[in-house]
């Protein structure tokens, strides 16, 4: 693979914006580093031109004929390499010299297929990039079940964020995907994506964006979405003590603190050892916000479903410990890639509880390649809205830590309103994926 062609531009006209892109798409697709016929399309927008999306994705597609394939959502902001448009109009697009017969574009009618009916008999999704709505009903059932369409169970994504509408784009085989009819590639509602083969090699990490502010308990009493009772006390007092306040008296300087607490959960049966062993979480927990105080059973409600046997730590968000992290993943990233390591990069599984070090499993190739002469063609971040802007200190700092770590790689992405990775959603959390081309003499 050679490097990905991208481009990026704010202008209160989608049609200018649009314009300032294909100039830098075009510019790129005339250099010899760069792949000169991708076929495959990644487009994301601001919610500014979210009304405006089919319009834009026409003028797109006409403009470059020799993309026959498109994916993408909305975001309240997008990113490219070293910048972010938060909040305002503008879209990030990136062209992925990908072969044809190593992903598939799909949407709510034209779903991947669980698998090929035989070995050899067509397309088998290894890993895949996910776009989804999140008023989607049973949402965590639908990515479980998609996970479970791939060979590794690694999805990397995000949910689209929009004031407006919250538009997707799926449009494979030129226009002409397997039941979408006469769609016109712009969707709302449910999941779209693409599934990458076996032969599109990548390495993904989350990071995550806050800090526990107690210790790891199991909840040992719960109904529905309610903590009642950590390690045997009861939820609203174990919250209460951990943030160092009481309701007696004026409730509001608790309530204050209560409202910037949120809680970070691991499934019942997990080992969370990222905590435990580095006092930061890793990707075994979700956090999830505090709904709402139930004073009469002293339990806390969460924004997501619980039970016995699971753990809470309750947590903030902490801008020296997201930065800490977002470094710390893009270090491994450098160093998994690195030419100078010539041992075998043995992948972790994606059900390993190692605090973070999560490979998308199989990626590169079984763990039996040597690291030598392995690039970065491409990139993609997902970062969670909450995250964007002045959060890390100023505008686009995110990304340039990105940048300064990774290099100038080709980069799209976009602020969602929940990260996925593994066939978990995130909040709060960064997911990096990036695209391998292992060739030491790329053509």
């Amino acid at each position: 693979m050679k490097l990905f062609p991208n481009g990026h531009a704010t202008h209160p006209q989608w049609r200018m914006a649009a314009a300032l892109v294909l100039a830098q798409l075009r510019a790129q697709m005339a250099l010899p580093d760069y792949a000169q016929a991708p076929t495959l399309g990644l487009l994301y927008i601001t919610d500014h031109y979210a009304n405006e999306a089919g319009d834009l994705l026409d003028y797109l597609s006409g403009e470059l004929p020799e993309v026959t394939d498109w994916s993408g959502t909305v975001g309240v902001g997008v990113s490219a390499n070293n910048a972010e448009y938060f909040d305002e109009p503008a879209l990030s697009v990136m062209l992925l010299d990908v072969p044809a017969d190593q992903y598939r574009v799909f949407s709510g009618v034209a779903p991947l297929p669980a698998h090929a009916l035989r070995p050899g008999s067509g397309f088998v999704a290894h890993t895949a990039l996910v776009h989804a709505d999140g008023h989607t009903p049973e949402l965590a059932e639908l990515l479980a079940e998609m996970a479970a369409r791939t060979d590794t169970g690694y999805l990397f994504g995000g949910l689209s964020a929009s004031r407006t509408a919250s538009v997707q784009f799926a449009v494979g085989g030129d226009g002409n995907m397997a039941g979408q009819g006469q769609a016109s590639g712009v969707f709302d509602g449910g999941l779209s994506g693409v599934a990458f083969g076996a032969g599109v090699a990548l390495v993904s990490r989350v990071t995550q964006g806050c800090q526990p502010v107690g210790p790891l308990r199991t909840i040992t009493s719960a109904q529905e979405n309610v903590v009642l009772a950590l390690d045997g006390e009861p939820a609203l007092d174990v919250l209460l003590d951990t943030l160092g306040v009481s309701l007696d008296g004026d409730p509001q300087p608790a309530l204050r603190k209560v409202r910037s607490t949120l809680a970070g959960l691991v499934n019942a049966g997990d080992q969370p050892l990222g905590q435990r062993r580095t006092g930061h979480f890793g990707t075994d927990t979700r956090v999830r916000h505090i709904v709402g105080l139930d004073g009469t059973r002293r339990g806390v409600a969460l924004a997501d479903q619980v039970e016995a046997g699971m753990h809470l730590a309750f947590c903030q968000r902490n801008v020296g410990a997201a930065r800490a992290d977002l470094m710390r993943i893009c270090a491994e990233i450098r160093e998994e890639l690195s030419p100078e390591e010539l041992e075998p990069a043995y992948l972790v599984s994606p059900g390993s509880q190692d605090g973070g070090l999560a490979t998308a499993p199989g990626a590169l190739g079984a763990g039996a390649l040597p690291q030598s002469g392995r690039r970065i063609c491409g990139a993609i971040y997902v970062s969670c809205s909450g995250r964007g802007g002045p959060h890390f200190g100023g505008p686009s700092a995110e990304l340039q830590i990105v940048r300064h770590a990774l290099g100038d790689v080709p980069l799209v992405g976009f602020f969602a309103g929940g990260e996925i990775a593994h066939h978990h959603l995130y909040g709060y959390t960064g997911v990096l994926t990036v695209f391998v081309d292992e060739d030491k003499n790329p053509s």
